[in-house]
């Protein structure tokens, strides 16, 4: 993504960031953006805090938002799949309102929403990738099949493999990051917890949960 922001955007103050929250209030939950995307032909998965509840297989904590990850390339599907609702662009303090293809370069995150109350209900990351094989963001030396990164509740629903979601959510390191960690570190098999460590060794040397593992 470029690091020049387009003009058109909307720059936010502190406390219009910290109003946001309210317009997450009606958010989807996962089994509400899995039905709604069925059948859709491009690798997707949720992300963040709620893939690892789907790993677990139980709720840990309330989530003020909800976000999925699709291929970069494959965002025109995604957005056809919701033509009653809005994508606004954001990134760096700033919202696009229908997301113009000049912020779609600037910015990897995409919020859906209803036009009717002006609530966001899903946020879309727009992923590197390279055909079918996922980049990451934090370091593009790391390229995995999506085959391998994406796993699937019983009932279907895909999220991004916990090993993955934590070093997402190892960069800032959040009191609901923290616990995400310690909820789920428990129920991963030994080899994913040496894929973390070995992410984390290589994306963030010297973090604390590298110990831990």
């Amino acid at each position: 993504m470029s690091e020049q922001l387009p003009s058109g955007g909307i720059e936010l103050s502190p406390g219009e960031i910290e109003a946001l929250h309210t317009r997450w209030s009606s958010c989807w939950t996962p089994h509400e953006v899995a039905r709604r995307m069925a059948g859709i032909g491009t690798p997707w998965y949720v992300a963040a805090g709620w893939a690892l509840d789907l790993f677990r297989g139980g709720q840990a904590r309330a989530h003020g938002d909800i976000e999925i990850a699709v291929p970069a390339a494959s965002f025109p599907a995604v957005r056809r799949r919701f033509p009653e609702y809005v994508f606004d662009a954001a990134g760096s303090g700033h919202i696009w309102e229908d997301a113009p293809p000049e912020a779609l370069a600037a910015v990897h995150q995409t919020w859906l929403r209803d036009p009717a109350t002006g609530n966001y209900l899903l946020d879309v990351f727009r992923e590197p990738h390279d055909g079918d094989t996922w980049i990451c963001r934090r370091d593009e030396a790391i390229r995995l099949p999506y085959r391998d990164i994406v796993h699937h509740t019983r009932d279907g629903v895909p999220y991004l493999a916990p090993e993955l979601a934590l070093l997402f959510k190892a960069k800032h390191l959040r009191g609901k990051d923290q616990a995400d960690f310690e909820a789920t570190v428990p129920h991963m098999a030994p080899p994913q917890r040496e894929t973390l460590a070995g992410l984390l060794t290589r994306v963030h040397p010297g973090h604390p949960w590298i110990a831990e593992l």
